[in-house]
């Protein structure tokens, strides 16, 4: 099951206790103090790992315990500190405190992590407080309580490139011509009810692909849960932007307006994002260019007629989209 929002609750590990001991040889009637500390408590930490896809890995557990210190010992031995608590949650990962409301971390890169509750404190043995003027101190400390905290988690898909459009527009059947994912595919709407995943792997094409379920009217305010589904294209550097041809050149139209309004009032920018705009379905009427000539006169941008199931304007569309990246890429600084 897609998993892309938990509170979970973590509690780091107690800081072992300080012990008060002398030490006690034959032949040394007066050993000074050897009390040792307490170890450190172990912490909670987050690590975004290429290997989690979902936050379901988080969710089966409500209270995750970082290991306690142990207590320490004579001869001035120390406890063992406690051991860390690592959780592995997927790239894009928001790490919010549900108390306070603010962003601890963004975990937007493989192995990015975040101490979210450090462990206590070990308390000091009485040989710490040994000096010149108190040689046989009994004074010791115990170790300090765990940070406990309520976390809010929330996973951002991070892909290259987002597909949008309304419900049954051809985004999932484009994403299983392209790749190997296999979303699910019907000739009604909503049947993508979560994201997806794709990679374009050609000789000279590479890219990550997003299929977000189809938005409807009120998307931004979180009709149809678009608010959740929009969040996934925030991270997204291009979008490609899938309209049916099949209802004619006014309801096409009409379907476009409606995603640009949606993703102008997300209020993230994503209106402004580069974007793609393909008409899909262009094998399914007979007047696929006038529809075409309709939509790019009424959006002012270049369309490009799509039929994912005869392959029509298949190459042409991953085309652009790669020279998009690449002079995103460019304009980055990146190689």
């Amino acid at each position: 099951m897609f998993i892309d929002e938990t509170e979970i609750v973590v509690l780091s590990g107690r800081g072992g206790d300080g012990i008060c001991s002398f030490r006690r040889e034959k032949y040394i009637p007066r050993g000074g103090p050897d009390g040792g500390n307490g170890g450190k408590g172990g912490d909670v930490i987050l690590v975004a790992s290429l290997g989690q896809h979902t936050l379901g890995s988080v969710q089966h557990l409500r209270t995750y315990r970082g290991e306690s210190g142990r207590q320490g010992g004579p001869a001035n031995k120390n406890g063992r500190q406690g051991k860390p608590l690592i959780l592995d949650v997927p790239l894009g990962t928001l790490v919010k405190d549900a108390e306070r409301g603010h962003v601890l971390k963004d975990l937007a890169h493989d192995g990015d992590r975040v101490i979210v509750a450090p462990g206590g404190q070990g308390g000091k043995g009485n040989k710490h407080f040994a000096s010149s003027t108190n040689r046989a101190p009994r004074r010791f400390t115990t170790g300090q309580p765990g940070e406990q905290r309520r976390l809010i988690l929330e996973l951002r898909l991070v892909a290259d490139v987002g597909l949008v459009g309304l419900p049954n527009a051809g985004k999932s059947t484009f994403l299983r011509r392209v790749t190997s994912a296999r979303p699910k595919v019907a000739d009604y709407p909503f049947t993508t009810l979560q994201p997806i995943l794709g990679i374009v792997d050609g000789d000279d094409v590479g890219m990550v692909l997003a299929d977000i379920p189809g938005l409807i009217e009120g998307a931004s305010s979180g009709a149809g849960l678009g608010d959740r589904f929009l969040r996934h294209i925030q991270r997204t550097r291009l979008l490609l932007h899938l309209v049916d041809a099949c209802d004619g050149a006014e309801a096409a139209v009409a379907a476009w307006a409606t995603i640009r309004e949606e993703l102008r009032l997300s209020g993230h920018g994503l209106d402004e994002r580069p974007s793609v705009l393909a008409l899909s379905r262009v094998d399914t009427i007979d007047d696929g260019e006038a529809v075409a000539a309709a939509l790019a006169q009424a959006s002012g941008q270049t369309v490009v007629p799509l039929s994912s199931q005869t392959g029509e304007g298949v190459n042409r569309i991953l085309g652009m989209l790669a020279t998009e990246l690449a002079e995103l890429d460019e304009l980055n600084g990146k190689d």
